[in-house]
């Protein structure tokens, strides 16, 4: 199955062009709808930069791909699939989450990635004190009271106290959160965590969670990025004698020994992505990692080359190896990722209301200057009970305000009003307050939904982008349907396909072996004697290593004849070979069985089958596609169009 996020994204990547400078004349017409030549252009220019195969970048060779796009959108109009609800609120979250990044005002974006980047540069340490308070709640003098009581006992008691004392875990937070630095917490707790000096308690705070203090413990510059190799024992092994705990310190005597990381990590590293390149991973930072132990070794290490003691993962027994360490990039350098997180963040709250101002500037803007004082006049005691409604002489046609020649009316001020009082049950604030607040409440979001439902009309590559995700989010729900969900439900269709094309899915020859492996030539040459006079794996690791050394490191199991951990040149013959040199080592194998190459059952090729059933399906059902539906092609302008290119 094709993940949605790979595909749309995909999809995205693909599509998102530019509009070529072209006449715009009429190129297609798909089953009588117009497709013009700049729409099949901006596609084809930004694949152009994208693709490396020459065939993909002809344009008959692209048109025909183009057309059958167009075909499979027909075909899921057809169906009906953009009328599915699932479909429908996907999409509409969707643009929910593009609105957001053209809803910003840039002023206020730039401080705020300033002001991410700064503390970027900086770890902070920290513990705090929470009072956990629903943010719904209005009424919060009895929290309030609690944090401050909680802040004096902290100056005077400690925390260790505090938190032996009313910890629960439910309503009351006493806790160490260690380092973090900036977007590891809700903007609100973070500003309070950078903005306290070292070994102060700062004042109570409200954030989502609750009223806060926090104790700043200390502050560091940030650890920079590390790269790292590793030699990784997985926890899950398929070879049921080998004992993670026991290999990796057998690993780690190999390398006080002084025998090369790289190699044994090639050699015996479970991590294969890293294994291949002497166990390097990509560079990393703090927070970057899913193991807060693996960073900490890593950054622990002082210097390049520097190599750590076996550690514990929740994944398996690692050694780390530094291989150098960076300090934090230049803000130009690190900018682009800081405003995609600032716009992810409760930031973006700040950015609304900056966006607001400037939209109130923007556009044509008339106000009921009696709209206010007629709201305060109806509002009663009533409000504060949840009981209030309006009365029957409601002016609910009275124009509130105006935005661009659209009407907001006292019928929607007035409905807002209503849900509310909830918010207000049982507090007495002044009317004039609760007017003030909520008709500015209302004001800022009628605004920006104004704006956001008007973006496509004032934004052309809004538009664009947005259109692209609603085309490929209907294309995903038609392959689904059409295409992957048959192949890998139609069981009987699978055989078939499997039975008249399985001579394409074969075996290997692969190799039963065990193997013993050696930096030192002449323990290897001991170890083929003892394997040559019939010894156990057991025997002869009891007779070549020692407590304080390890001479010797066995691998068995079933593997292709052309693994890496075997060497290149191994006789294979079943029995045991000769000593060879591979990966900077020495080794035996013996060989226990060879296992043919040979047709893969149904079970054992599953992943490539379906995926070749897909193929072919997809193939007969386009084939279907043109037979439904027509496409005509204006032969002059796609000539003109491949003379432009041409040129």
């Amino acid at each position: 199955m094709v993940s949605k996020v790979k595909f749309l994204l995909v999809f995205l990547l693909s599509i998102q062009g530019f509009l070529a400078q072209q006449k715009d004349d009429l190129l297609l017409i798909v089953d009588g709808d117009s497709i013009r030549t700049s729409e099949f252009l901006r596609v084809y220019n930004k694949n152009l930069d994208l693709v490396k195969d020459e065939s993909q970048k002809n344009i008959d060779s692209y048109l025909k791909l183009f057309k059958e796009y167009q075909l499979k959108l027909k075909e899921a109009k057809r169906l009906k699939l953009d009328e599915d609800p699932k479909y429908q609120r996907e999409f509409l979250n969707y643009k929910k989450q593009l609105t957001k990044n053209y809803l910003s005002e840039n002023k206020v974006t730039d401080a705020l990635i300033k002001e991410a980047y700064d503390r970027n540069s900086y770890d902070v340490n920290a513990s705090h004190v929470l009072v956990r308070l629903d943010e719904t709640v209005k009424d919060t003098a009895q929290a309030y009271n609690k944090i401050s009581a909680l802040r004096a006992r902290v100056l005077k008691e400690g925390f260790d106290k505090l938190r032996s004392d009313v910890h629960d875990g439910t309503t009351i937070f006493v806790e160490d959160l260690g380092y973090f630095s900036a977007f590891k917490m809700v903007y609100d707790f973070e500003t309070a965590a950078y903005n306290t000096p070292v070994g102060e308690i700062s004042q109570p705070f409200r954030t989502q969670f609750g009223y806060h203090v926090v104790k700043v413990n200390d502050k560091r510059p940030s650890r920079g990025t590390v790269t790292a190799a590793h030699i990784m024992i997985a926890l899950d092994q398929k070879d049921s004698l080998l004992i993670p705990e026991e290999r990796i310190n057998e690993i780690y005597k190999k390398l006080n020994q002084g025998e090369n990381f790289e190699a044994l990590a090639k050699q015996f590293s479970d991590d294969k992505s890293s294994a291949k390149n002497g166990g390097k991973l990509s560079p990393f930072k703090s927070g970057q990692l899913s193991s807060t132990i693996f960073e900490d070794e890593a950054f622990g290490l002082a210097n390049d080359g520097e190599v750590s003691k076996p550690f514990k993962t929740k994944y398996g027994w690692h050694i780390v190896k530094r291989i150098s360490l960076e300090p934090i990039k230049s803000f130009d350098d690190l900018k682009p990722s800081l405003e995609a997180k600032v716009k992810r963040d409760s930031r973006s709250k700040l950015i609304n209301e900056a966006m607001v101002d400037e939209l109130k500037g923007r556009y044509n803007i008339t106000y009921n200057k009696d709209a206010k004082s007629y709201f305060e006049k109806l509002i009663n005691d009533d409000f504060f009970s949840r009981s209030w409604r309006l009365p029957e002489s409601f002016n609910k046609d009275e124009v509130l305000f105006t935005i661009n020649e659209k009407d907001y009316l006292y019928d929607q001020f007035g409905s807002h009003l209503m849900a509310a009082q909830r918010a207000y049950a049982n507090r007495k604030l002044a009317v004039t307050e609760i007017v003030e607040k909520e008709y500015n409440a209302f004001f800022e979001a009628v605004i920006l939904k104004y704006r956001e439902a008007n973006l496509e009309l004032e934004n052309e590559e809004f538009a664009n982008i947005l259109k692209e995700y609603r085309d490929g989010l209907l294309l995903f729900d038609l392959m689904e349907k059409e295409i992957w969900n048959k192949a890998s439900k139609d069981t009987l269709g699978l055989e078939s396909f499997y039975e008249q094309n399985k001579l394409k899915y074969k075996w290997n020859r692969r190799l039963d072996f065990t193997m013993a492996s050696s930096a030192d030539e002449n323990i290897a040459k001991k170890a083929l004697k003892l394997f040559k006079r019939g010894k156990s794996q057991g025997e002869i690791e009891a007779s070549l290593n020692t407590k304080e050394k390890q001479n010797i490191i066995f691998t068995s199991g079933i593997y292709d004849a052309d693994d890496n951990r075997l060497p290149a040149n191994l006789e294979l013959i079943e029995g045991v070979s000769g000593v060879h040199r591979h990966n900077q080592a020495f080794h035996v194998v013996k060989i226990n069985n060879i296992l043919l190459p040979g047709t893969k059952t149904l079970k054992e090729a599953k992943g490539m089958v379906i995926n070749d059933y897909q193929s072919q399906i997809e193939s007969n059902w386009i084939q279907s596609l043109y037979e439904r539906f027509t496409i005509e092609v204006n032969e002059e302008v796609l000539q003109r169009i491949k003379a432009q290119i041409n040129n």
